[in-house]
């Protein structure tokens, strides 16, 4: 089993244990349920940074990057840094996130909220409304097309955007329908866990324009972004750029002002 795969078999197992103890009608009857979303779709396509950033703690790849800042520390200086959205990592196991650090995201931001999440059941769609995201992650590689369009059309059901991540062209063709809001490429081999900006470069030609385009992982450099929009590219998430920095907001501070000067 490569570390995908046994990822998606303890989520499985995780999401059925949760649904046993905490019922859907609990989740529905939350505070923020019925609240309103924020379109990071919009905010990307008028945006002239288009950065994401990400609160990561660690990662299969990396062990830790950071425990020493507080979900709110984090989440405020990105909010000041003028990041278009957040991205919050809520898987435990491997990544040593959770959704109680959604909830304090949404509690200090009023920026786009992404649960970044390995999404395998429409019950975890709903913990992601409940908890105040504006947005939920799929990826192509663990879900069949049906999947993709089940969980995607239930997201959308309930106000939430969609940003579909893709590998390759095969998993990009199985994926397009018009549910989906972004199409995100992630630059890392999941397999391999190598990173190479060719993956966002060799797709862009086959992302309808119907779809916002953002390019993921091993993202470092404003190089890297220059290089990457005259492909089309809008979104650009970073993760462990500003985590590994002992000043998350303010590291992404000074990348998005020497963004705006080019």
């Amino acid at each position: 089993m490569n570390i995908l795969d046994k990822i998606i078999f303890d989520k499985k197992r995780e999401v059925e244990l949760k649904k046993s103890i905490i019922p859907v009608s609990q989740l529905e009857n939350s505070v923020l349920f019925g609240s309103r979303t924020i379109s990071l779709s919009k905010i990307l396509r008028s945006s002239q940074t288009g950065i994401i950033a990400e609160h990561k703690r660690r990662s299969p790849s990396k062990a830790e990057i950071n425990y020493s800042f507080t979900v709110e520390e984090v989440v405020k200086g990105y909010e000041s840094a003028g990041v278009c959205g957040i991205s919050v990592l809520t898987d435990g196991k491997y990544f040593g996130g959770s959704l109680d650090d959604l909830l304090l995201a949404r509690a200090s931001v009023n920026v786009p909220l992404l649960r970044k999440e390995f999404v395998v059941d429409e019950y975890q769609i709903l913990e992601a409304k409940a908890h105040g995201a504006d947005l939920i992650l799929l990826i192509a590689a663990v879900l069949t097309r049906e999947e993709i369009k089940q969980l995607s059309e239930f997201a959308e059901s309930l106000g939430l955007e969609v940003l579909l991540e893709v590998h390759n062209l095969e998993e990009l063709q199985k994926s397009i329908m018009p549910s989906l809001n972004m199409i995100g490429v992630n630059n890392r081999n999941l397999k391999t866990f190598e990173v190479s900006l060719d993956f966002s470069k060799e797709l862009a030609s086959e992302i309808p324009n119907d779809f916002v385009k953002v390019s993921e992982s091993g993202i470092s450099s404003i190089e890297a972004i220059n290089e990457l929009k005259p492909y089309g590219y809008k979104g650009f998430l970073i993760g462990e750029n500003f985590m590994k920095t002992d000043n998350a907001g303010k590291s992404a501070k000074e990348f998005i002002n020497k963004l705006n000067e080019k």
